[in-house]
């Protein structure tokens, strides 16, 4: 297992903040375009062609759903439910559940090579030591194991007190790794969880599924703001973000995407196109 330090320490760290943008390369920025996004950077990464890179994404309200959030077997009326209450819906290519998104939440993409010698589980380790320290002037009880009744459940979910405000996905490429985290910063925590409880409810029924969804208790999410009794902005968490990189960088460069990173964009775009073909039409 590799110490965290090791994993994050480059000497060269590419920053993108795309928490602002509303289209990326004549493509309108939604999730979807994020996902697709993240694949063309570890591509780049894991072919050396970009140094390791750190992204920053928010987006208006949207429910991500996981692979496995596609085969409910109600899930056109779930997405129903979901469209009447103003969220877009899109089904990632990355592992886990249904997620809420708004501009409370911001997404933190760590994209690293190196991975075929690297455990999924020390990339996991080195996110979740990432954030502990970018918040450890605020906190030291930030704890990673499954917080039961929270959406999306791991044993990767980030918790003060047992009340979730984070949960890490990951999506390897070739060489090349995005480690994706949610950090729900402000906002009402409680709504959201209830809108993805309420999506189930409608999705599954009391329908026997193979897969195990889970019965989503708002009490158990929190946000950091609440968490902390401080009140945290998404732009505060940003400047916390460029501020650890800082510390395990010498350099941060800022640089636009190759036309070799929008071609492969482009692709990937395209593939989260045809996966989201079916969720699309039930928004229509």
């Amino acid at each position: 297992m590799k110490n965290w330090k090791e994993i994050i320490s480059h000497s060269t760290f590419r920053y993108m903040d795309h928490s602002n943008e509303k289209t990326f390369y004549k493509k309108p920025y939604t999730a979807l375009t994020s996902f697709a996004v993240d694949d063309a950077l570890a591509m780049s990464v894991s072919n050396g062609e970009s140094p390791p890179a750190i992204r920053l994404w928010v987006h208006p309200p949207t429910i991500v759903l996981g692979i496995p959030d596609a085969r409910l077997p109600y899930l056109e009326e779930g997405v129903h439910y979901l469209t009447g209450q103003a969220y877009h819906v899109v089904v990632r290519n990355s592992g886990g559940l249904a997620v809420a998104l708004d501009q409370g939440v911001l997404n933190l993409s760590l994209v690293i090579p190196g991975v075929k010698h690297l455990s999924i589980q020390d990339c996991y380790d080195a996110m979740v030591s990432f954030v502990q320290y970018m918040l450890r002037d605020l906190t030291d009880a930030i704890e990673a194991y499954e917080i039961v009744g929270s959406y999306c459940p791991g044993d990767y979910d980030l918790s003060i007190g047992g009340r979730k405000f984070a949960g890490i996905s990951q999506r390897r490429v070739k060489d090349g790794a995005a480690v994706q985290i949610y950090l729900d910063v402000e906002g009402n925590s409680k709504k959201r969880a209830s809108v993805i409880r309420h999506f189930y409810d409608l999705s599954k029924k009391n329908e026997a599924t193979k897969f195990d969804y889970p019965t989503v208790e708002p009490e158990v999410m929190a946000s950091l703001s609440e968490l902390l009794g401080v009140q945290l902005t998404v732009d505060e968490m940003k400047q916390r973000v460029h501020a650890t990189l800082d510390d395990f960088s010498e350099e941060i460069v800022e640089t636009d995407f190759t036309d070799a990173e929008i071609a492969v964009f482009d692709k990937r775009y395209a593939l989260m196109v045809k996966r989201n073909e079916v969720i699309a039409l039930m928004q229509e």
